[in-house]
């Protein structure tokens, strides 16, 4: 695996694969260290917990620039994330208790209960957008409830997967509890059929979620998903659309426009169209592109380069097809994968 700067285009550092005799050897380790894992005293598990948001904090700076320089979040963002996972980690260390209390429930039976228990390795598959919340939102439940967990991150950031890892053993997770496995998208498809996973979570497209579902399926395994979205942000006549353009635009371009939870389609209402339109187009010319590790960047380049191909491709069928670019449409002149935010 390559670790590219998309600020510059160019190679960071290559990661070699993790070969099968690794993978073999990460998920017996894994399924071991659960029998330990799991016995541990649940104030000792979260006490890991508050260690890892501990170091979290401590080395903001090197996490955020990790993220910035692998796939171009900008510095300002990357901090936050950083410090929402510290958040994640003292979240599920404080409520850990009370979430996993047995739970008394009135049946005709003498007595009946639920009660909360580990069940083993927990798989999960991971998107380059959000590199250090999406692991760290699953991983800290996960670890917290007893399980270990094994995780197949985007081929693009590397470095921030390995650096995770090294979280989690620093602050206390047994060697083998959190492992990272560098391998393709195919191999870790077929690893949720492995005995030794009990379960499997993915953040993607929904192609990848189908797949994993499909496979997860046939051997009864659970499966969260987190899938592509396409959000509307619907704007009504009796809104101000100077200030709703702006709004419009932070949320379009949440991570440089690069989040499922972004706002994807405007939708707006025809008497205020036109100042909607040129409003918003004025908001988006106005945004500061550069470089990711300048506080004052406000859109970053796109995190791999078949991203801004795909993206210019769309683009282009999209005026074909009677679209009008009010501002943008076309890749920036200049080195790494930056691409000028675009109204159409």
């Amino acid at each position: 695996m390559r670790s590219v700067n998309p600020a510059t285009g160019e190679p960071i550092r290559d990661y070699p694969d993790h070969g099968s005799t690794r993978v073999d050897a990460a998920l017996g380790r894994a399924a071991e260290v659960f029998d330990e894992w799991r016995r541990r005293p649940l104030e000792d598990r979260c006490a890991v917990l508050r260690r890892a948001a501990a170091l979290l904090r401590a080395e903001v700076d090197e996490h955020a620039e990790l993220m910035s320089l692998e796939m171009g979040k900008p510095i300002s963002e990357a901090r936050a994330e950083v410090e929402k996972c510290a958040w994640v980690c003292e979240f599920y260390a404080d409520e850990a208790a009370s979430i996993l209390a047995p739970q008394a429930v009135e049946t005709d039976a003498r007595r009946s209960s639920v009660r909360f228990d580990p069940i083993g390795v927990v798989f999960g598959i991971m998107p380059w957008n959000f590199p250090f919340w999406q692991v760290f939102r699953y991983s800290a439940p996960t670890l917290a409830v007893g399980n270990t967990a094994l995780l197949k991150h985007a081929s693009n950031v590397p470095g921030c997967a390995l650096a995770i890892e090294d979280v989690w053993r620093r602050a206390g997770v047994p060697e083998g509890g959190f492992a990272t496995l560098l391998i393709s998208g195919s191999e870790a498809q077929a690893l949720v059929a492995r005995p030794e996973i009990a379960a499997g979570t993915l953040t993607g497209s929904d192609a990848a979620g189908r797949a994993v579902a499909a496979e997860a399926g046939k051997h009864l395994k659970q499966t969260v998903l987190e899938l592509g979205g396409s959000d509307p942000f619907v704007v009504l006549a009796d809104a101000d659309p100077d200030d709703v353009a702006r709004s419009a635009v932070t949320g379009r371009m949440l991570n440089s426009g690069q989040s499922c939870i972004a706002a994807k389609r405007f939708i707006v209402d025809a008497s205020i169209a036109e100042r909607f339109e040129t409003a918003m187009a004025e908001s988006m010319a106005e945004l500061g592109v550069g470089d990711p590790l300048d506080p004052a960047t406000q859109v970053r380049p796109l995190a791999r380069l078949d991203l801004v191909e795909e993206l210019h491709d769309q683009v282009e069928r999209s005026l074909a097809a009677g679209a009008r670019a009010l501002v943008g449409g076309e890749r920036l002149d200049r080195p790494g994968f930056f691409y000028a935010p675009t109204v159409l």
